[in-house]
């Protein structure tokens, strides 16, 4: 027998399995559609022993354990498409190394899934296109047209990515592990496989799946699928068909670690985004359900959903658990109530698993608030990149102070003129747009003032307050005060809205309502990721890794800078194309590297004088229960290789963009300046950093810190 490369690690997982009773049905279905399909003999791919091996029936049934006959039926022929695509690609086109073949193969995919069913759909020319066929056909009459577009949204991704896992096979490229865990969830199918829990349960109202909390669910929902996938079938994937796209081989290759502990460094996270699931289930979604009015009915559809995306997980794993396809010899139980007599568990099993995932759990609320930790360490960055500054920077300096001054920002106890001062906000400006004109320079200058006011105002009135409520108005009537086609806007009661109603109607004056109504979507979502910030700060609550990070660049503005920077290059780029998987990818790591960076800059900050859970390095040493030192090794490691990440992006992925959507030269060029434009962000914020006195341990000595202004929010409640 193949000596395993590691032992399976304890799972957290305590939702018990359950099986449909419809399993045996499902499997001979399954079976006889695999045939018609062309699946079977003669495909190249399977034969009738790997389908029997796989039990894609027994995987539907412990995943959709309440479903009747026919809709268990119809699921797992959904899994056995989804598989024999995964293999079929693979044998096709993965082993050849063919990306040209591999693309216009997937091209034609989406044309089998039409949002009305009476769009003709060509003639299928392999057992995957005429699987897609009839299954759209089956599934898609019972369900929504909300529900329709994000099935097809999810299943294109699931089918487009696999570009990205053939190019990184074709490079020898290893991903970084934010890089692949963004990318998992698409490639791996989970968000897929979310759509088809919806089917089996209860449609989510679209009213709220669009929102946070679900998305969550579905993200956390996806974690945990894929990394446990990757743990089973690490041994098969890497060692068999050569396959990178593992998290494990991420870790071990980030960390320089042994398989044994990147393998249990895997199962660390996949159990603190199982955390992070029912975190959310239990606070944030009954939160949402009372903001947004949902009817008993819809209230009950989102919890059967949520019930579905539990079942999945242990319904998953206990496939996993029995499936020939995987790796589980050895693997021991993880569910103590099914008593301490079954296979491989004892009762130390039972206790170790249980203190383990408790004091992870209780590690993330136990945060001492305060710590004297500075001065901050900052290590030797790595910045590829040219600073240039515009030559219009000391009058930008000036123009700000007197606009902060006509919107009364230093008039409300959270900001004063030295605090202005040190922060040197156009310094951050004429860095990220060398170019701008003095009035361009001033506008960014002015929404950099207005971004970071609001975000040092939201935890210091609001977090301290211990106000959510209040936050959750401020940020509603900010969003209010932005319109998108001529509606009348709210009297403005206080600097945030006085400034961001002076900012929005000189940024849009020329905008259509579209560009507005994108605008108006970044804004929102950095406002309300403040409110997220506040509600942890609130809990005393270290986020999760995963959670943080993404939510971090919402706290950072990004969205909000990247919807500026488009709009300055006209039309000459298609939209669909900064959709791609590539530009979000370059998007995303230049946005992490600047968080990280100020993360870094601003350690003793945050943790000894603001008292913030918010902040990469402690999210570091909470997970790790690891040093300052240690953790900011991490943090800056995962930042060289973000923007090493850029690099390759720009270098080797945007060409083929350029080329899969044939874009004139005129469009080249747009992008050109595009990614021209993120490196001079990076390069100007981390020189902002370095010189502004802000983070810097002898001004933050000079200030007295943790004050409350004298006077509660001009915010009307109620």
């Amino acid at each position: 027998m193949t000596q395993q490369p590691f032992e399976l690690p304890h799972f957290y997982m305590p939702y018990p399995a359950r099986l449909n009773p419809h399993v045996d049905e499902a499997r001979a279905h399954s079976t006889r559609w695999a045939r018609d399909m062309g699946m079977l003999e003669g495909s190249g791919v399977w034969e009738q022993a790997d389908l029997d091996a796989h039990d894609y029936g027994l995987l539907c049934a412990y995943t959709h354990p309440d479903c009747d006959g026919p809709a268990l039926s119809l699921i797992t022929d959904w899994y056995v498409w989804v598989f024999f695509f995964d293999d079929h690609f693979l044998e096709i086109f993965k082993r050849t190394q063919d990306r040209a073949g591999g693309k216009a193969y997937l091209d034609r995919l989406p044309l089998f899934m039409p949002m009305d069913l009476s769009t003709p759909m060509p003639e299928p020319q392999n057992p995957v296109e005429a699987g897609l066929a009839d299954l759209w056909a089956r599934t898609v009459p019972s369900m929504s047209a909300d529900w329709r577009r994000r099935f097809a949204v999810a299943t294109e991704h699931l089918l487009n990515e696999s570009l990205w896992e053939l190019s990184n096979i074709n490079e020898g490229r290893i991903a970084n592990p934010v890089e692949y865990i963004e990318m998992r969830r698409k490639v791996g199918g989970a968000p897929w496989s979310a759509g088809l829990v919806e089917y089996a349960t209860a449609e989510v109202p679209p009213a709220v799946a669009e929102s946070r909390p679900l998305r969550v669910l579905m993200e956390t929902f996806s974690d945990g699928v894929h990394l446990r996938n990757d743990l089973f079938s690490y041994q098969r994937e890497v060692e068999d068909e050569g396959e990178l796209s593992n998290g494990v081989l991420v870790l071990e290759t980030f960390f320089g670690c042994t398989t044994q502990e990147a393998a249990e460094t895997v199962n660390d996270i996949l159990t603190s985004r199982l955390h992070q699931f029912e975190h959310t289930a239990f606070t944030e979604v009954p939160a949402l359900a009372l903001e947004k009015g949902l009817a008993p009915a819809e209230v009950a559809a989102v919890a059967k959903y949520t019930q579905g995306l539990q079942d999945w997980q242990s319904g998953g794993h206990e496939w996993h658990m029995r499936s020939s396809r995987y790796m589980n010899a050895r693997a021991r139980s993880t569910a103590p109530w099914q008593g301490l007599t079954g296979p491989g568990t004892s009762a130390a099993d039972v206790r170790a698993l249980l203190a383990s995932a408790g004091a992870e759990r209780l590690r993330a609320y136990t945060h001492v608030p305060f710590q004297k930790v500075g001065p901050s360490l900052l290590p030797d960055f790595y910045m590829p990149f040219p600073l240039e500054l515009s030559p219009h920077l000391e009058g930008a300096r000036h123009r700000l102070t007197d606009w902060v001054n006509a919107m009364g920002i230093l008039q409300e106890g959270v900001w004063d003129e030295d605090k202005l001062a040190a922060y040197d906000l156009p310094l951050c400006a004429a860095g990220i747009d060398p170019d701008a004109t003095p009035e361009a320079l001033d506008l960014s200058s002015q929404w950099l003032a207005w971004g970071t006011y609001g975000d040092d105002y939201y935890p210091l009135v609001f977090g301290h307050r211990r106000d959510l409520a209040t936050a959750r108005v401020t940020t509603q009537r900010l969003s209010d005060c932005m319109s998108v086609d001529g509606e009348e806007i709210a009297v403005p009661l206080n600097a945030m809205e006085r400034g961001l109603v002076d900012l929005w109607a000189r940024t849009t004056a020329e905008m259509t309502p579209d560009q507005r109504r994108g605008l108006k979507d970044a804004v929102n979502v950095m406002t309300e990721s403040w409110v997220w910030e506040v509600s942890n700060q609130i809990q005393n609550r270290v986020p999760d890794p995963v959670d943080y990070l993404e939510m971090r660049r919402a706290t950072f503005g990004s969205d909000l800078t990247m919807s500026l920077c488009r709009m300055g290059h006209g039309p000459a780029v298609p939209p669909e194309v900064y959709r791609t998987g590539p530009v979000r990818s370059l998007e995303n790591a230049a946005v992490d590297y600047a968080c990280l960076l100020n993360d870094v800059f601003s350690y003793q900050k945050e943790i000894e004088y603001e008292g913030e859970i918010h902040n990469a390095i402690l999210v570091v040493q909470n997970f790790f229960g690891c040093d300052y030192p240690a953790a900011l090794a991490v943090v800056h490691d995962l930042m060289t290789q973000r923007m090493q990440q850029f690099e390759h992006v720009a270098a080797h992925e945007l060409p083929i963009v350029y080329d899969d959507f044939a874009l004139s030269a005129e469009a080249r060029e747009v992008m050109e300046g595009y990614v021209l434009d993120l490196q001079n962000w990076m390069a100007g914020i981390l020189n902002w950093h370095r010189e502004v006195d802000r983070y810097k341990a002898d001004w933050l000595a000079g200030r007295a810190h943790g004050f409350l202004p004298d006077r509660p929010p001009a915010v009307p409640v109620g």
